[in-house]
């Protein structure tokens, strides 16, 4: 029966192995190196012994506690009036005493006594110990330990730094925990109870619903005063709970619940990563969205320009349209002719000539207008999308702090694509060259003088002017070369019809050239510098990408030990 047992026991520390391997694997996938070498010092004890691991602060007693407890009349753990523990010591079952140097930090000593066949004892440095990584080394060694047994000196179990030290067993690992008062030999009854009570309250308040404390003194013990020493009390609780083919099974629900522990500190913290992931690509979206409205608001900007500009345009030109063809009816026609042959009256050329030049006066000051009042709106509106984008940035919300205990890395880098993306956008938007658009306004060789006049984002409004007024001149520009080469020549009221129809055909093509150039110019403009400061979060949108293949792998290869680990330990329960 023992045989079976201990197949189907060996069955499952063979899975568990495997289940901690994958785990040892995923902290190497995370890139965690604390998480790799406590999860390696959990894989290599795993077929060790139930462990037993003696923490408390220096001269708390707990070598001679080790001693009095294995009872072996000699002096395993050495004793003395100053620090003497400056290792970790396990202390092992061996058919002979020996002692083997695993490294600086830990050595084996091993000794043939009976309770060591069943369990390990771990003696490590005091919790409050001034030599150097002492405590990180007991720290690293309490992941793979079974049971904790917590050593206060009788007389003052109140220390700061024991409670600290038992906060982190207890928050961080959730390990057994027993209590031992060493030394009571030093204090009368009813002084040792206040005590014992004051330690029972503090582990109630830090969580321990019912705390096991047990009064000894080591010195009463190895003098052979047995009855009063208090170890009567320990070696019951050790035989009931722990000893006699239980230790085993202990040792495995030991070692899944640890393994679960470390499982889900890695859920934990893949959550708060996924959390910052959602909230970045929430904040990406924003981006995009703020871009797209603003767009849309600039685009508006750039209709009621038009929409302004054409109807100058409208009124104008229609205007000097009723002017022509009533100037080139016969009879006013003819006055002209003949009245310009006998007086100093103008001519029908002369005629034509000055209403071409009023036609280019009054486009000119009326579209002046228009431009000047557009053109700072639209220049106000692409300068919001920027300054919006920039405070936006300066805004994201992080969540995943660098100090966090796994992911720190991935927050570290998290911090500088963020500030990296804040520096390269104020440099975007101190850089005038970022919004000039050469290529998009070609032929305007006066640009480029006109953009010294302003820095950085500034420049848009001169940039916007300049343009605008230079497409807008150009356009009506070749309109009036056009009327005025169809007006050359004109005599007789027989061409009245010819000329009007003429002049109206070039004011509407001028008309068409005029909103659709002017406004296609200043939407692609528009278009341009949205894309180049979207095209500043290139390196965070990479980010993003990474991120999300990140979570997904390590959530699936967590969930998948998280369940084998929960079956196992339903099946050894």
């Amino acid at each position: 029966m023992n045989k079976i047992l201990d197949q189907r026991l060996q069955v499952y520390r063979d899975q568990i192995n495997g289940i901690v391997g994958e785990l040892h694997t995923l902290t190497i996938d995370i890139g965690h190196k604390e998480l790799q070498q406590t999860i390696g010092d959990l894989r290599d004890r795993i077929n060790e012994p139930f462990m037993f691991v003696i923490v408390g602060e220096v001269k708390a007693g707990k070598s001679s506690f080790i001693n009095a407890l294995l009872d072996s009349g000699k002096e395993i753990c050495k004793v003395a009036p100053s620090p003497m523990t400056d290792t970790i010591q396990q202390i092992i079952y061996g058919e002979k005493e020996e002692v083997i140097e695993i490294s600086q930090y830990l050595k084996k000593i091993l000794q043939p006594v009976e309770i060591l066949k069943e369990i390990a004892i771990v003696d490590t440095p005091g919790t409050n110990t001034i030599i150097d990584h002492h405590q990180e080394i007991t720290e690293q060694f309490i992941p793979a330990s079974d049971l904790i047994v917590f050593v206060f000196e009788a007389k003052n179990p109140y220390r700061q730094s024991s409670w600290d030290f038992f906060n982190y067993i207890r928050e961080d690992w959730h390990k057994k925990i027993i209590f031992v008062l060493q030394q009571k030999d030093l204090m009368n009854v009813d002084d040792l109870a206040i005590n014992e009570e004051g330690v029972r309250k503090y582990a109630k308040e830090k969580g321990i619903e019912s705390p096991i404390i047990f009064p000894v003194s080591a010195k009463d013990e190895l003098e052979g005063r047995k009855d009063i020493s208090g170890f009567i009390g320990v070696r019951d609780y050790i035989n009931a709970n722990i000893t006699g083919g239980k230790a085993p099974v202990l040792k495995l629900q030991s070692n899944i619940s640890t393994s679960k522990n470390l499982n889900e500190r890695i859920y934990k913290g893949v959550l708060l990563r996924k959390k910052q992931w959602e909230v970045d690509g929430q904040f990406r979206k924003d981006i995009q969205v703020t871009l797209d409205e603003q767009e849309q608001k600039s685009n508006y900007q750039v209709n009621t320009l038009i929409e302004n500009l054409l109807a100058s345009y409208d009124r104008i030109t229609l205007k000097k349209e009723r002017e022509l063809s009533s100037g080139l009816s016969f009879v006013p026609l003819l006055k002209r002719s003949f009245s310009s042959m006998f007086s100093k009256k103008e001519s029908a050329k002369e005629w034509l000539n000055g209403l071409a030049g009023t036609l280019e006066s009054d486009l000119n000051i009326a579209m002046k207008d228009r431009l000047n009042v557009g053109v700072v709106d639209i220049a106000d509106s692409i300068q919001q999308m920027a300054h919006m984008i920039d405070l936006k940035i300066r805004n994201s919300q992080t969540i995943l702090k660098e100090n966090h205990d796994i992911f720190s890395e991935i927050a570290e880098k998290r911090t500088a694509v963020i500030h990296d993306l804040q520096e390269a956008f104020t440099r975007f938007m101190n850089r005038s060259e970022n919004f000039t658009d050469e290529e998009l306004f070609p032929g305007h060789e006066n640009l480029s003088p006109n953009v010294a006049t302003g820095s950085g984002i500034a420049v848009i409004g001169v940039i916007l002017a300049t343009v605008t007024n230079g497409m807008v001149f150009d356009i009506t520009g070749g309109i009036l070369t056009t009327i005025g080469l169809l007006f050359a020549g004109v005599s007789v009221g027989l061409q009245r019809k010819k000329v009007v129809n003429g002049f109206r055909s070039e004011i509407e093509k001028g008309r068409n050239q005029l909103e659709e150039e002017v406004s296609g110019k200043l939407n692609a403009y528009i278009a341009n510098i949205k894309q180049k400061i979207d095209g500043n979060f290139d390196e965070f949108d990479q980010l993003l990408v990474e991120e999300e293949k990140q979570i997904l792998m390590i959530e699936e290869k967590q969930q998948s030990i998280k369940q084998r680990l929960e079956t196992i330990e339903s099946e050894i329960a």
